[in-house]
């Protein structure tokens, strides 16, 4: 279930009274859902304490101390001495400005370390720590505003590295080259993906779109050629089809723009407000055919059904998904997911979320193949995204039997407990891959 779906306007109302809230709460197909979690999206930069240490990418560990606020030393080192601070960590003071980026770091040394960055420039920068030859970020600080200084945590081996300084309105400057002594292993960093680098698996997820979408209008017919002659029993089965297409789509929501809420959108959480005209698509759809409506009365919302995806599908051709969003449209199909169907906010009778949950999945699954190339090299962790999807879908294919699914409320409170944690573990898994994908500034 996409974010965009659940826009839900509602008129302005008096304070309703309690009674009013209480219905509101309820499902339309009679299941009370679970307050349900709050949306978020995971940034490049992820927060791990409240105004202290941020991990880029998590899964490789590349610190930021986003803010500075050290101790007394913090700024204090003169002439790249590493200086010991409040902390108890060395910390080296380093110029980040156009004209001389780098300055500052002329005394490097291997192990966990602070920079605290000065902006001496006239505009917003970000800095990155970088190999200059592989392109490896072992840290990075977005943000740093003009004559403020923050500090940026590292744990650096032997190498060779070099401050790269990106001010707004400028090309980026790279800073001298430094170069560790030693022989120790170099610390966690990950390899930046590019505007470029996105480009052919975006290319690629959009003509399986295209392809999902023709397979769509053909299940939309179907469904209204149903509904045209009566044959409720058969609109059922072919409803729940043509919507898990639609479900498997999951990255073009945000392309969709408009479409998506005319398709797939949801009533507000009021009484009577299923009977908006404003409510249409499949869950429009849906609650008719479960709650005993007419085949006469469903003819109008299934033809505007069926009209409006052959219109997205005739304009698809035409559409530009966003490369960038690529990496975080994989763990928002999977957020959606948790927020929407494993709550049964999006129930109108057919008792199907964990259908959804399944086609979520593949769709998820759909994206994380794109993008395995890229991934691989990024994601040491890999291995245990797969297995996390792997245990999350076994878990929704035991509430499948055939071509019907145990409704949310009649599952065994283990099976929801399991698909609930395997759902959690799932998304704790692909946060790093919306962080690796997070594109970086390159010039």
């Amino acid at each position: 279930m996409p974010a965009e779906s659940d826009s839900e306007p509602a008129p302005a109302a008096a304070e309703p009274d309690p009674e009013q809230v209480a219905e509101a709460d309820a499902e339309p197909g009679g299941i009370t859902a679970d307050p349900p979690p709050p949306l978020s999206r995971r940034p490049r930069t992820l927060v791990l304490a409240a105004g202290a240490v941020v991990a880029v990418a998590a899964v490789v560990t590349v610190a930021v101390l986003a803010g500075g606020g050290h101790g007394t030393d913090a700024a204090d080192a003169k002439g790249g001495t590493p200086t010991p601070a409040a902390d108890g960590l060395p910390h080296t003071a380093v110029d980040v400005s156009t004209g001389s980026c780098g300055k500052g770091w002329t005394r490097p040394r291997a192990g966990t370390q602070v920079f605290d960055l000065h902006n001496s420039g006239g505009s917003a920068s970000e800095v990155y720590l970088a190999d200059p030859k592989s392109g490896k970020l072992y840290g990075e600080l977005e943000g740093l505003a003009p004559g403020t200084t923050r500090s940026m945590l590292v744990d650096l081996g032997s190498g060779t590295y070099a401050f790269k300084c990106l001010q707004e309105d400028t090309d980026a400057v790279t800073g001298p080259s430094v170069t560790v002594p030693g022989t120790t292993s170099q610390g966690p960093a990950t390899l930046p993906v590019t505007q470029h680098d996105m480009i052919p698996p975006t290319l690629g997820y959009q003509q399986w779109i295209g392809a999902r979408m023709s397979e769509l209008a053909r299940g939309t017919a179907v469904l209204k050629a149903d509904i045209d002659r009566g044959d409720l029993t058969a609109a059922k089965r072919d409803w729940l089809s043509a919507h898990l297409v639609y479900e498997r789509m999951g990255a073009a929501y945000g392309t969709f723009g408009d479409a998506d809420g005319a398709i797939n959108g949801t009533a507000a959480r009021t009484p009577g407000a299923v009977d908006d005209p404003s409510f249409t698509g499949f869950h429009r759809v849906e609650y008719g055919l479960w709650h005993g409506a007419a085949a006469s009365s469903l003819k109008a919302p299934a033809a505007k059904l069926d009209s409006d995806v052959k219109a997205l599908r005739d304009s698809w051709s035409q559409a530009r998904m966003d490369p960038a969003d690529m990496g975080l449209r994989a763990h928002e199909i999977m957020e959606n997911t948790e927020q929407f169907e494993l709550t049964g906010r999006t129930d109108y009778g057919s008792g199907t979320n964990l259908a959804t949950a399944r086609a979520n999945l593949d769709g998820t699954r759909e994206i994380l193949t794109r993008l395995r190339s890229l991934l691989a090299p990024r994601d040491p962790a890999l291995p245990q995204l797969d297995a996390a999807l792997d245990r999350l879908q076994h878990a929704l294919d035991a509430a499948g039997h055939g071509g019907s699914w145990t409704p949310l409320d009649r599952l065994g409170r283990a099976q929801r407990e399991q698909i609930n944690a395997d759902t959690g573990a799932l998304l704790e898994q692909l946060a790093p891959v919306a962080a690796i994908f997070d594109v970086r500034r390159t010039a």
